[in-house]
């Protein structure tokens, strides 16, 4: 005798079969980031992490990687209080894919509340060094 399935399982039964739970956002993306991307996904934060933790400016504030759409934002306490005179929490970039490995960097313009496009087709090490040198005090204000 061959067992059968449970009901409601596929594939027999009561011949109620259910189907199989759907992810949104397919693989690694928002809805399951435990997916193949999901790897990926967490090198590149660890990659910016790493990276800012040498940056040139502001090496005594903790700024933090956060998910912004496919890519990420980085912020960090206002320890100039140029932006927010009590000192709290201000964007200072954001990193967004192109595809193929390349990446958009942008900054935040505090006075517009917008961010603007700095560079476009960049590698992350490029837009990292851009974001951690900063000579010009476009991203650290």
């Amino acid at each position: 005798m061959t067992p059968r399935p449970a009901p409601g399982r596929r594939g027999g039964g009561n011949g109620r079969s259910r189907p199989p739970p759907t992810r949104q956002g397919g693989p690694g993306g928002p809805g399951n980031p435990g997916g193949p991307g999901g790897a990926v996904v967490e090198l590149d934060r660890r990659r910016i992490e790493t990276a800012l933790r040498r940056r040139t400016r502001y090496r005594y504030v903790q700024p933090h990687v956060e998910r912004d759409g496919d890519g990420w934002r980085i912020a960090s306490p206002n320890c100039s209080r140029s932006i927010d005179k009590q000192g709290g929490e201000i964007d200072i970039a954001r990193f967004v894919p192109e595809g193929d490995g390349r990446w958009s960097v942008l900054s935040r313009d505090h006075a517009a509340g917008a961010w603007q496009p700095r560079a476009d087709d960049l590698s992350l090490a490029e837009a990292l060094a851009l974001v951690c040198e900063d000579p010009d005090r476009v991203y650290w204000p």
